[in-house]
């Protein structure tokens, strides 16, 4: 029996995680935590019976004791109860499904006491990978990304020699502005962004799968998980998103992991890794899908992927302030407060005006998280 623990069980890759649970009788579910979504969470724990539940806000803690009283689960809150989800003794997985910075302790918290990581949040190895790396591997805990990118890179180096990688083959779907000049990306709405061609996603990764933000993001976090050199990663736009990435080796032979656009299949892959297990998602058919496509990624339009480059070149404090002035970014474009091509505008003023910090510790990526947040406020008034 592997027990799992759940950072952002409500959330996109938490729900699809609890139903691979469903499915596998060898998993079981020992701890949840969420944000702020109190009626999905006591029918979580209703259905799967952990023996802890977090939620972010002391209220939401609150709601959430008084409608399982009959039960005899202990419900914590704040950032304390993220960390004791993190570490929680029952457990030997601990998946990160919560988006942003506030994965970085309750991960580095699990790694100290020897979880295994099943890794979903980008944030915690593009501001603190300098930190997480080396402490996985002096506790020997094997991280395992959750990410389809991720996943397909890691599966197409199983087996192999790392030391004989030649390029990371990243790719992009594009998002549902792909091949769109500024002049039309002008007039885009919050509904033309969220209408994904490809992957069900949350509101705030389909937005950044827009922006090609989101693949600057696992452009950094790909350097970290795989020790490669930014110069060895490529972005590939796939419009199919059916190779979900590759790898070349210094041979010129390429690995890559194939599949249909479905989350269950890494999230499951990491939850039994080595093993592979049965299931009864859809299967490619090469003969319906007749061909496979490949372009450059548009960084001139779509200047996320750019920045992303300029912040993990610079390193330190920066790709920090990239993250949190596009959280924000994206924040009041879903609030209608900005236009889609002032997302890229804003983070790159943020890091303008940033003084970059080199091998920040915690307490200084948080401090770089919180003076972005406050030049932004100041900036937009909220």
């Amino acid at each position: 029996m592997k027990k799992i623990a759940i950072l952002g069980s409500t959330g996109s890759i938490g729900t699809q995680t609890l139903e691979i649970v469903r499915k596998e009788p060898d998993l079981q579910v020992v701890a949840l935590a969420a944000g702020t979504n109190v009626e999905l969470m006591e029918r979580q724990v209703r259905e799967f019976k952990p023996v802890l539940a977090a939620m972010w806000s002391e209220k939401a803690a609150q709601d959430l004791r008084e409608r399982l009283a009959d039960l005899p689960v202990r419900v914590v809150c704040g950032m304390d109860g993220l960390l004791e989800t993190a570490v929680c003794k029952e457990s030997d997985v601990l998946v990160t499904a919560i988006v942003g910075m506030i994965g970085i302790r309750p991960t580095i918290a699990a790694i100290e006491h020897h979880k295994t990581i099943a890794l979903a949040n980008k944030e915690t190895l593009v501001t603190a990978g300098h930190i997480i790396m080396p402490l996985a591997a002096q506790n020997r805990v094997e991280i395992l990304p959750v990410d389809s990118e991720h996943s397909a890179i890691f599966q197409s180096m199983h087996g192999e020699n790392k030391e004989r990688v030649s390029k990371i083959l990243l790719t992009a779907s594009g998002g549902p502005f792909r091949g769109k000049t500024k002049e039309q990306l002008a007039d885009m709405t919050v509904e033309d962004a969220l209408k994904h061609p490809n992957w069900s996603m949350g509101k705030k990764v389909t937005i950044d799968s827009a922006t090609l933000v989101n693949k600057g993001l696992e452009v950094m976090e790909a350097k970290w998980l795989f020790d490669v050199g930014l110069e060895q990663i490529q972005v590939v736009v796939h419009p199919q998103s059916i190779i979900h990435s590759a790898v070349e080796y210094v041979d010129g032979g390429i690995m890559a992991q194939l599949g249909v656009p479905d989350m269950k299949l890494p999230i499951q892959y990491a939850l039994f890794y080595p093993d592979r297990r049965p299931m009864d998602n859809g299967r490619v058919d090469f003969f319906k899908l007749g061909q496979l496509t490949f372009e450059e990624p548009d960084t001139e339009t779509f200047r996320g992927l750019r920045l992303a480059y300029r912040a993990a070149r610079a390193g330190g404090t920066l790709p920090t302030v990239f993250n949190a002035a596009n959280e924000k970014a994206v924040a009041l474009f879903l609030r209608r407060k900005i236009a889609f091509l002032q997302i890229p505008e804003l983070i790159e003023c943020s890091m303008d005006q940033h003084k970059v910090t080199g091998h920040p510790s915690v307490e200084q990526i948080l401090e770089a998280e919180a003076a972005t947040y406050a030049y932004i406020k100041e900036k937009f008034g909220e």
